[in-house]
């Protein structure tokens, strides 16, 4: 059960137990402030007064949802809890409702800020800002013999200091632990991939630019023929389209669902500007499932949708398929496979010089290039190469990072 030394989110719920000293809910020693009833009118209060036992059902379901996908372990049972505490309490009361809550769905001290963070988003209208994870403190004691040089009976412990999250960044997907790479998949979900942005047909009203005839003309009309200063247009700009395509077979496996997660928040991301598709034995679009906001949700629509999971590798024919539906002219595509092709390369290379010459730009990502002494031997990678504009790895966080800034490189 998680401590509660710490208070509430500032503007958030009013810290009842470090005004009073007591539990919320409990009578108070000592007289309200004049300013305390006009400070609690203002609270944050998503649960409406006369809400009935379904619309509170429904608002801390949402609520606990939205701090799992924060981190916080706020599962079925902790939920219930919830629940069941609020039964004794005044639901209409904002400090009831973050008591509450932080009692019953935190497991530990790390789990407060992120619980205060949540809160003032879903129930204050504030937006959820990014925080820097502490840092962990790790004291190594060494044992030095008495007979050294400048030993003794004990030697003085040395302090190292490393951020978790740091270290997680360069660890490879496939040797991650269970919780190493749950905590991998919260944080690809917190990511907000820029894009790289490309000039419209369309135009817009500037200050500098080409000059704007028809706007000039319209501004002296409407001024009864008197001189008007002159009107200019530019070009407006518009994401440039991305088109993903996640090999899926069954020498993938070990990237697979986090290259999946990785595509979720380029879809959240830019939901009208992003295609994927998973390719293995065959091309399946996908785009539609991974728009849910919810990462868990959305991974087990893509798993129920894709017929070919870890089957084999036709990423030839898979192109060619790909090509016919014509979504590759202008985007950035980008292929993430190991490049075991089970079809014919040479096919795999044709198809890889069409690609090239219809989208803007060609991105390999391969998972084993992160691995110390990769050599691209493979006949499908051996055959890609020559039409690929970025290879880049896909094996940890970093790499994702490094993917991220191709994709979000200023205009193109």
């Amino acid at each position: 059960m998680a401590a509660a030394a710490d208070g509430p989110p500032d503007g958030g719920v009013p810290d009842e137990a470090s005004r009073t000293g007591r539990a919320p809910g409990g009578e108070s020693r000592r007289e309200r402030a004049p300013g305390e009833a006009s400070r609690r009118a203002r609270a944050p209060d998503r649960v409406p007064s006369g809400a009935g036992p379904g619309d509170l059902v429904a608002v801390m379901t949402g609520f606990a949802r939205t701090l799992r996908a924060a981190g916080v372990p706020a599962d079925h049972e902790r939920t219930q809890s919830m629940l069941r505490a609020l039964a004794h309490l005044d639901a209409s009361r904002p400090g009831d409702v973050y008591w509450a809550g932080r009692f019953t769905l935190c497991a530990s001290a790390d789990d407060l800020p992120r619980y205060d963070r949540v809160f003032r988003a879903y129930f204050g209208g504030l937006r959820a800002g990014r925080t820097t994870p502490p840092a962990i403190t790790v004291t190594r004691h060494t044992t030095v013999l008495s007979g050294a040089p400048g030993g003794g009976d004990e030697a003085p412990a040395l302090a190292a200091t490393a951020s978790a999250v740091e270290v997680l960044r360069t660890r490879d997907v496939a040797a991650m632990t269970a919780p190493e790479l749950a905590e991998a998949h919260r944080l690809l979900a917190l990511m907000r991939v820029g894009r790289r942005q490309r000039r419209s047909r369309r135009f817009r009203a500037a200050r500098r630019g080409r000059l704007d005839g028809r706007a000039t003309i319209r501004e002296t009309l409407r001024r009864g023929g008197e001189t008007a200063g002159l009107r200019y247009r530019a070009h407006r700009t518009r994401p440039r389209r991305v088109v993903l395509l996640v090999d899926v077979s069954g020498s993938m496996s070990p990237y697979a669902d986090t290259l999946l997660r990785l595509a979720h928040a380029l879809v959240r991301s830019e939901p009208r500007a992003t295609e994927v598709f998973s390719a293995g034995t065959r091309l399946t679009r996908i785009t539609a499932e991974l728009r849910h906001r919810d990462p868990s949700t959305a991974m087990s629509a893509v798993f129920r949708a894709i017929p070919d999971w870890s089957g084999g590798t036709r990423l030839g024919e898979e192109l060619r398929r790909f090509l016919a539906r014509g979504d590759a002219g202008g985007a950035i595509v980008v292929i993430a496979s190991d490049g075991w092709e089970r079809g014919d390369a040479s096919l795999l290379g044709a198809q890889m010089a069409r690609l090239s010459r219809t989208a803007h730009r060609v991105i390999w990502v391969n998972p084993h290039k992160g691995q110390q002494g990769y050599q691209p031997l493979t006949a499908g990678m051996r055959a890609a190469l020559p039409y690929v504009d970025d290879f880049v790895a896909g094996h940890s966080l970093a790499a994702f990072e490094e993917l991220a800034g191709l994709l979000g490189g200023g205009n193109a």
